[in-house]
């Protein structure tokens, strides 16, 4: 019987490593029993903001078993989207906008999906199971859930690191009733950062309070992308360029220095209009133009109205007063943030 899993374990992995997955690994479905309470912990601190289903799917994404009582195992998969420039270059160019490494390709959520999809029904056909797939939208907490299977650790930026891709991994499971072949899972419970805080002390806006823990109100990344109102002042400068999430944690992770862009998924090389958009361009955008630039794209999910938004602080924050005109038409926008947003633009440049 175990060799019989284990056989099925390693075609499983063979399968998935076939169909664009770079990271495999299997955890029982009770492998990370701490990650319901540091959830809760978080969610009662506050530091979710806005993103109130959290809290209203806590007890589901709490464990697997909340979700779905019956499953048994997690597979647990990756996909590389190690970026062959350095994701930080753009910082001294005030005058385009900065898109986070992992939105400058095709949309992970249809990527990995469709993989999932294949690897799902493959496994069925062969062991006769029941399973579920996820990615991100999903109550499921992928990250701890990876860490017990093998694939990395949480780093004390809370995101996967991995020994193999660094900072870059699209993250996906399979939850199965099949009891399939564990692995020694040193990874899961192991730490290789060591005493270094290089993520911690490169977070612009502070939004680390201790090591492992992310208060996301004051995450780049939240506020860009999920925050849907304006975004406070205080964080505004610290802004600069970035327009659609923030890599400053991953990129300085030493251990990317091992990651391999041979491993990424062909999907998710950089489109030349996302890699380095002019400032310019992004804030004349309406709704029809936002669709079609971003079509494709995981950032067509926050809307024409956030991205300019924050194309419009991020203006603020370049100097550059040719932007004036078109900031000033934004004041008297449809949108009351995107106008809020347009003029503390006006303001800020008119001052240089």
């Amino acid at each position: 019987m175990a060799d019989g899993k284990a056989r099925l374990r390693d075609r499983l992995e063979a399968k998935a490593r076939e169909l664009g997955f770079c990271a495999f690994g299997v955890a029982r479905a009770d492998a990370a029993p701490q990650s319901g309470e540091r959830l809760r912990q978080w969610l009662e601190e506050g530091a979710h903001g806005d993103m109130l289903w959290m809290a209203e799917t806590a007890e589901r994404r709490a464990s697997p078993q909340g979700l779905w009582p019956e499953v048994r195992s997690v597979v647990a998969l990756g996909m590389s989207y190690a970026p062959a420039a350095d994701p930080l270059a753009l910082a001294e160019a005030p005058e385009l906008g900065r898109i986070s490494v992992y939105a400058q390709g095709g949309d992970y959520h249809d990527v990995v999906k469709k993989a999932l999809k294949a690897l799902a029904r493959w496994l069925v056909e062969e062991a006769g199971c029941e399973l579920k797939v996820f990615v991100d939208t999903a109550p499921v907490m992928e990250k701890p859930l990876a860490a017990a299977a093998g694939l990395g650790w949480q780093g004390k930026h809370t995101n996967l690191v991995s020994r193999q891709d660094g900072s870059w991994l699209f993250l996906g499971a399979i939850y199965t009733t099949l009891e399939l072949e564990l692995e020694p899972a040193e990874e899961g419970h192991r730490i290789h950062c060591g005493s270094c805080t290089a993520c911690l002390d490169a977070c612009p806006t502070n939004a680390f309070p201790a090591p492992f823990r992310l208060d996301a109100r004051r995450c780049i990344s939240y506020l860009t992308i999920e925050h849907k109102g304006p975004i406070p002042e205080e964080f505004r400068a610290a802004i600069g360029n970035r327009i659609y999430g923030c890599d400053d944690c991953l990129a300085v992770c030493p251990w990317n220095r091992f990651a391999d862009t041979a491993r990424r998924h062909r999907a998710f090389l950089p489109r030349a209009e996302l890699a380095a958009p002019a400032l310019a361009d992004l804030l004349d955008l309406d709704d029809a133009s936002f669709r079609q630039v971003f079509a494709g794209s995981p950032i067509k999910r926050i809307g024409r109205n956030r991205m300019v938004r924050n194309a419009a602080i991020a203006a603020a924050n370049s100097g550059r007063a040719e932007l004036l005109p078109v900031l000033e038409r934004l004041t008297m926008d449809e949108d009351p943030v995107v106008a809020e947003a347009a003029q503390w633009a006006v303001t800020q440049l008119s001052r240089v």
